[in-house]
């Protein structure tokens, strides 16, 4: 039986910028491939346009651990979309790593993994154009998000471009209530400036409702570049 493969844009280590664990040292192995086509995205080369070769899962795992960091970060584009993903998560997880899976939440696997990163994608994520109808209707699966929960150590990421979008997370929350901590609240951006205004104009609402602030440290250090 042949080797699983993934398409990776990219593996780099630096640190945590987003979630519970913002600031960790970590290995960063970014699947290319998404069922989803987010109007804001910041990462085109792994979903509108993936990139990266094909590489058997035993080399990604052998430039991982060469990294000598505890902490991996599986992300994508959509990682879950891919069989391989299984077997990469198992190798590493032997292998002694810690490992955060980023989500957008539409697709359920077993995978070995100690932190569920889940980021459902509001109505502010869809695009005007072809992928509109497609987008709209893969976007939210609230059975999945659910099972994710319940199966995982998770947090649960939002991104919000404004208070017009807090109606929208709280029926999410209504059908798959978790923890308020476990809520982090991104706000939209890919400049300092831009995330740090709307983090003032948000920070109210997210006192109000005991969720967490989720800045993006990675940006504010090195801005919005690969690699980082």
């Amino acid at each position: 039986m042949s080797e699983p493969r993934l398409r990776v844009a990219e593996v780099f280590t630096s640190l945590q910028g987003e979630g519970i664990w913002s600031g960790v040292p970590s290995t960063f192995v970014r699947v290319s491939g998404c069922n989803l086509r987010c109007s804001w995205c910041d990462t085109p080369y792994a979903s509108w346009n993936p990139e990266g070769p094909v590489l058997p899962v035993s080399r990604i795992v052998e430039d991982v651990v060469e990294r000598a960091t505890r902490h991996v970060v599986l992300t994508g584009g959509e990682p879950m979309l891919f069989d391989g993903i299984e077997h990469l998560a198992d190798l590493l997880k032997q292998a002694g790593h810690v490992i955060t899976i980023e989500t957008a939440g539409t697709v359920f696997r077993q995978v070995q993994c100690d932190l569920m990163s889940i980021s459902p994608k509001l109505s502010n994520s869809t695009p005007d154009g072809p992928w509109q109808k497609r987008h709209e209707e893969t976007r939210l699966k609230v059975d999945i998000l659910r099972n994710l929960t319940k199966g995982y150590q998770h947090q649960m990421k939002f991104v919000v471009s404004s208070n017009r979008d807090w109606e929208e997370i709280e029926a999410i929350l209504h059908e798959v209530p978790i923890d308020p901590s476990r809520v982090l609240i991104m706000p939209e951006g890919t400049d300092s400036e831009t995330l740090w205004n709307r983090a003032r104009e948000l920070a109210p609402q997210i006192v109000a409702r005991g969720f967490r602030l989720c800045p993006r440290l990675h940006v504010d250090l090195f801005g919005n570049t690969r690699g980082t």
